[in-house]
């Protein structure tokens, strides 16, 4: 029987068909897409392990793999979980207990001459901002199902990604709409976000949060913990980072007539925390991968909100892509310009 279609609208009833499937597939899975994303990011950094273990020392595939699982959840997963869960339960305490960040607003008031604002929405910029970053956070008391599901999917797809990796990747080279050159120069660009964003900056915002920590308990300041917590997560930001916690710290112990402390702590914050911070990066940025500091800023501004705290690495993953694919464009208009014949006129 002849079909009624021409083979170009099968064509387009095909892609159309691909992409409106396609469509509820994400539409189905987008709580999840973290899971997969994250998956992605642990590849990335597992791989060079893996392929000095499989491809060149000839290890057990299967047992490599799982190895790297189970190193994955020991060292990353459950810390990190922890941190999370801390910071969690403390931004939740604090948000049903304002009075006493009102208490220390009145004090930096009082002491800087400088009236913020008054209380009622400084309660509500409170409550606002816990809520907030609350969600930003993994907690298994705000869904124990739908986070051991992330989990397990995560796992599931990186098993897979490393027990099938020369099928997945030739997958991927074939169906991406780039050449060679162009796959080259994303592949490159990943895996220097991942070891910038990832490793390099995970090392510099842990030794920032330990030390940030470290120096408030010393100088008795409460909940040292928990504020090296939040120092940990905010110096992933570059330049605001911890100061956005050891310099109230101290200012508050000014406003309380505690001199001594007070000029310690945002003395040692200046001449310690700080040159940590920029040595480190020095250091990590010839090893690791250098990123720029306003593609970082930008791409947490972007991620976050969209992918929770996988948002410090997707976003500024998306910021490098688009300058990377843009290259990618105006280099190719170039040569279309180049090898273009020149338009004849006619009379």
């Amino acid at each position: 029987m002849t079909s009624i279609y021409t083979p170009r609208q099968r064509r387009i009833l095909l892609l159309t068909s691909i992409i409106l499937i396609a469509g509820f597939i994400i539409a189905g899975l987008r709580q999840y897409v973290t899971a997969f994303l994250g998956a992605g990011i642990f590849y990335v950094i597992f791989r060079p392990w893996f392929d000095k273990l499989v491809h060149r020392k000839h290890v057990n595939r299967r047992l490599v793999t799982i190895g790297l699982i189970l190193f994955s959840i020991i060292v990353i997963i459950l810390p990190f979980l922890v941190l999370s869960l801390l910071l969690a339960n403390r931004i939740r305490y604090y948000s049903q207990n304002t009075e006493q960040i009102l208490q220390l607003i009145k004090k930096l008031e009082n002491f800087t001459g400088f009236s913020l604002t008054d209380q009622q929405n400084t309660r509500s910029l409170v409550t606002q901002v816990a809520t907030w970053a609350s969600r930003q956070l993994p907690s298994v008391a705000g869904g124990t199902l739908h986070f051991t599901i992330i989990v397990g999917l995560l796992f599931f797809a990186l098993y897979f990604m490393f027990m099938d990796e020369e099928s997945m990747l030739g997958g991927v080279k074939r169906y991406l709409p780039f050449n060679a050159k162009t796959q080259d120069e994303l592949g490159d660009e990943l895996k220097n976000i991942v070891n910038a964003n990832v490793l390099g900056q995970g090392l510099v915002s842990l030794v920032q949060g330990v030390a940030t920590g470290l120096m408030l308990w010393v100088f008795k300041v409460p909940d040292a913990a928990f504020w090296g917590t939040v120092a940990f997560f905010l110096a992933f930001i570059p330049i605001l980072g911890t100061p956005l916690v050891w310099g109230p710290a101290g200012l508050i112990m000014l406003s309380q007539g505690d001199t001594g402390r007070g000029v310690g702590i945002l003395l040692v914050g200046v001449i310690v925390i700080i040159n940590i911070d920029n040595l480190l990066r020095i250091v990590l940025a010839k090893r690791m991968g250098n990123v720029h500091p306003l593609v970082t800023i930008t791409g947490i501004v972007l991620g976050v909100p969209l992918f929770g705290i996988l948002g410090l690495v997707i976003g500024p993953l998306l910021i490098s892509y688009f300058m990377v694919l843009f290259k990618v464009f105006e280099r190719q208009n170039r040569v279309s310009a180049r090898t273009e014949p020149p338009k004849t006129s006619t009379s």
